[in-house]
């Protein structure tokens, strides 16, 4: 997004008034960023941020709507990076609704647009939100999830480091799943755990590549 956009800017001085527990000032700001939008792409931004602060689960949905109806009639590569977190967006609120099966639907769309979010946290975070939504399983699941839990007691930052990322970001996909072998195996050729967490790794890898 065009930092200079006066747009963007009222919605980063909302960001940084959210951030400092300033509500109110935030909402306000995301309000006047929606009353100055002058075309489908701005009113999708400032719709975006504007559901962050509606009183309840219904109001929220109305603007996740808003803003993802926005964005499709922009429809250019301006909004391509969008699609995935605004389909995440209408995703909780329909979970806030109760709603799983519409939940369910906009998870998925998000993770087909997942791959458009320019690489960095907050695409990693993205996909992160998206598979805790989706919850894939795998065979392994028991067994990373044990093993994982040692690996926080023992405080091995690096075996985490290693494994977490692939873990989080599953989204049941065969990439995501050859990323997850392909960690798991980096764990395992280092041969740094004990041996009763070598052998669960060992068994966690033979289980997802059956």
């Amino acid at each position: 997004m065009n930092p200079d956009n006066p747009v963007v800017q009222l919605c980063s001085q909302g960001m940084q008034a959210e951030a400092e527990g300033r509500a109110d000032d935030a909402r306000e700001h995301f309000q006047q960023a929606w009353d100055r939008a002058a075309d489908d792409y701005e009113a999708s931004i400032a719709a975006h941020y504007l559901a962050r602060h509606q009183p309840n689960p219904e109001q929220a949905l109305r603007w996740n709507r808003e803003s993802l109806e926005r964005a499709e009639r922009v429809g250019d590569e301006r909004v391509t990076g969008f699609f995935a977190s605004l389909h995440l967006n209408l995703a909780k609120s329909y979970q806030d609704l109760d709603q799983p099966d519409r939940a369910h639907e906009h998870f998925a769309s998000a993770a087909e647009h997942v791959d458009d979010v320019p690489p960095g946290q907050y695409a990693d975070w993205t996909r992160y939100a998206i598979a805790e939504g989706l919850r894939p399983t795998n065979p392994a699941d028991e067994l990373l999830d044990e093993l994982i839990a040692k690996f926080c007691e023992r405080q091995n930052l690096k075996a985490l480091a290693i494994v977490l990322p692939a873990r989080l970001g599953d989204l049941g996909t065969d990439d995501d799943r050859m990323r997850l072998r392909t960690a798991l195996h980096m764990l395992h050729a280092s041969r740094s755990l004990p041996d009763t967490e070598q052998d669960s790794l060992s068994r966690a890898i033979t289980a997802l590549t059956a």
